[in-house]
């Protein structure tokens, strides 16, 4: 009979012991929180921080923006302009924050697309799954939202 304690902890936690008690609890390495029993799934980080770069397009939530008062590219043309500022970012040719100070339709653009810390239900949902499931220093691939396309940094 093999020991629980043998099989390596899901992500994000960690095993500990109490100095008063002596008993091992486990430590989600994201909230701190801490629970006696074992863990079966990867610890929720609670809240975020992310990056993101927004381009919107002419049939957006809302198609203006601090750079252009009225959008009117396609979709198509605005999920081609975010592969390439992608693609500049990975291949080390301009910063994250560079192009999102430049050329992202959000507000946070000025802040180099910087949307502070977030929890669950917070943003659009599309844009919420892929946050949450980036590893810090992560780049995602495009995200589709009601407001346009968005690649988005982990930072936290």
């Amino acid at each position: 009979m093999s020991n629980d304690n043998d099989a390596p902890l899901p992500e994000g936690w960690e095993m500990r012991t109490s100095r008063s008690t002596g008993m091992t609890y486990y430590l989600n390495m994201y909230t701190k929180k801490s629970q006696w029993e074992r863990p079966e799934a990867p610890a929720d980080p609670g809240d975020v921080r992310c990056s993101h770069i927004l381009v919107k397009h002419a049939e957006s939530r809302r198609p203006s923006s601090w750079r252009e008062e009225t959008i009117t590219r396609t979709k198509e043309e605005a999920l081609d302009l975010l592969k390439s500022y992608r693609k500049q970012i990975v291949s080390n040719d301009a910063s994250f924050t560079d192009i999102a100070m430049k050329y992202s339709d959000c507000s946070s653009a000025k802040r180099g697309g910087d949307l502070g810390m977030f929890g669950r239900g917070q943003m659009q949902q599309a844009f919420e799954e892929e946050a949450f499931k980036l590893k810090v220093g992560q780049l995602s691939k495009p995200i589709e939202t009601d407001s346009g396309y968005h690649i988005i940094l982990r930072t936290v």
